[in-house]
């Protein structure tokens, strides 16, 4: 790997949390063996139940995680962005992978074969405590997905995920689409099917707590989603 294609994958790293503070001879030792790979929109980047040789870290792009029944239905594990890790704990625990995980748009990882980072988690004391921090925050958002799939209607779901990705935009309290945030895809999302979603979608609309655009959500009234949203 060239000096320039190595700073640039420093760069890369350095952007995801849980490398950003690994001292700077172990951030090397990964961007050396860190091999970039692009997916374009739609494509499987592996497959549920593969065999998990390689963790990808997201440089650029979105990614979904699923599982799905025999009846082809699905539903979302999680929504990654860039500056995210996948793979890492079906790899750095020995097993399959627990997901089929799918490009949203055009995507670019780094992608580290397992051969590669278990020596590394093995000599580096500090890569062996991000990785614990990882896993802890991963059962964190499992406890969160079963609390939300077992204990909270569409409507409450679909109020607690909107107050989560909402953010201040030109003085607006919004939730941003990208191009692939279809009905069906906030479904997936939800744990649920496109005619109950688009029913709750309606109702919060007509009672005045938001307002649908094409490019966001507009939460007009976040009080009356944070109640929605309670379990």
């Amino acid at each position: 790997m060239s000096e320039k294609s190595l700073g640039a994958t420093r760069q890369i790293l350095s952007s995801v949390h849980h490398f950003a503070g690994l001292p700077a001879d172990v951030q090397d030792a990964i961007a050396a063996q860190a091999i970039p790979r692009r997916f374009h929109a739609d494509q499987v980047i592996f497959l549920e139940g593969e065999p998990a040789d390689t963790l990808y870290i997201l440089e650029k792009g979105w990614v979904k995680s699923i599982r799905m029944s025999r009846q082809g239905r699905e539903q979302a594990i999680m929504f990654l962005k860039p500056g995210e890790l996948f793979g890492d704990v079906a790899v750095l625990t020995g097993t399959t992978y627990p997901g089929t995980v799918i490009a949203l748009e055009s995507v670019s990882v780094l992608a580290i074969e397992r051969e590669i980072i278990l020596p590394l988690v093995a000599s580096h004391a500090e890569l062996a405590s991000a990785v614990i921090q990882r896993f802890g925050e991963r059962i964190l958002h499992f406890v969160g997905l079963v609390e939300d799939l077992s204990l909270r209607s569409v409507e409450a779901r679909l109020a607690h995920t909107l107050l989560i990705h909402a953010q201040v935009s030109n003085g607006r309290f919004v939730v941003p689409r990208r191009p692939w945030t279809t009905i069906d895809e906030m479904a997936i999302r939800l744990g649920t099917v496109r005619d109950v979603l688009g029913r709750s979608l309606r109702a919060m609309e007509e009672a005045g707590v938001l307002r649908i655009e094409r490019d966001e959500i507009v939460i007009l009234d976040p009080k009356r989603l944070s109640e929605l949203g309670e379990i």
